[in-house]
């Protein structure tokens, strides 16, 4: 706590000699929506030249330090806003951060999440954000094999079929050699009356698995 007092007042002092207002390139060069993580983004924007940031439900002031860096209390974080070789934030190094480094690259108009393009049901950009997750951090909770199918089953049933196929279509691309996945696309199809590819999806499964038994019945009712 005392740590942290310190800190604020050390920042309090700074930008008490800094105009807390900024330069119009500078607001242009640095507004717009920045990947925080892989599927979430902190927006950067600016009321009366003052830099805001909106995070999580939150839309903060951030305080500034100089005239690339800026404090912001909800992260308790330093973030240093570089332009080279493109536009992204830093995070101050700290003994919190044990060693890593935080980088936020800076997206372009058009770009979004997977999740956002999920959301937006352009589902073959959703499929490629997914991909590029899974290339670049194939332990990310958000394309675990387990994960996108719970998701899938949230839709089922919330009898929102369409969007649960789509998510299962997308978990079978990412793991072509799952058994449960074709399992759970077979399923939707079915949901969604769709007999020849649920036919298709439970024969893929029982091919990659002869014991997935739920696979089995669902065969069998469909070729009765």
């Amino acid at each position: 706590m005392k740590k942290l007092s310190y800190l604020l007042l050390s920042l309090l002092i700074l930008a008490s000699c800094t105009s807390q207002k900024n330069t119009e390139d500078f607001m242009n060069a640095t507004s717009g929506r920045y990947l925080f993580n892989a599927n979430e983004v902190l927006e950067i924007y600016f009321k009366d030249a003052i830099m805001h940031a909106k995070w999580r439900g939150t839309d903060a002031e951030l305080l500034k330090v100089n005239d690339s860096s800026f404090y912001m209390k909800e992260l308790n974080e330093k973030m240093l806003f570089v332009s080279q070789p493109k536009m992204h934030i830093e995070l101050d190094p700290k003994t919190e951060h044990k060693g890593t480094l935080y980088h936020f690259k800076k997206l372009n108009a058009d770009e979004k999440t997977a999740g956002e393009y999920f959301k937006a049901k352009e589902y073959n950009k959703a499929l490629l954000a997914f991909k590029a997750i899974q290339t670049n951090d194939s332990a990310n909770y958000l394309i675990r094999e387990r994960s996108l199918n719970s998701w899938g089953y949230r839709f089922v049933r919330e009898k929102n079929y369409d969007d649960a196929l789509e998510i299962f279509k997308i978990n079978s691309e990412l793991y072509p050699n799952s058994s449960n996945v074709f399992n759970s696309l077979g399923e939707a199809y079915f949901l969604k009356k769709d007999t020849v590819n649920a036919m298709i999806s439970f024969k893929k499964s029982l091919a990659i698995n002869p014991e997935n038994r739920n696979s089995e019945q669902f065969l069998k009712k469909l070729t009765k």
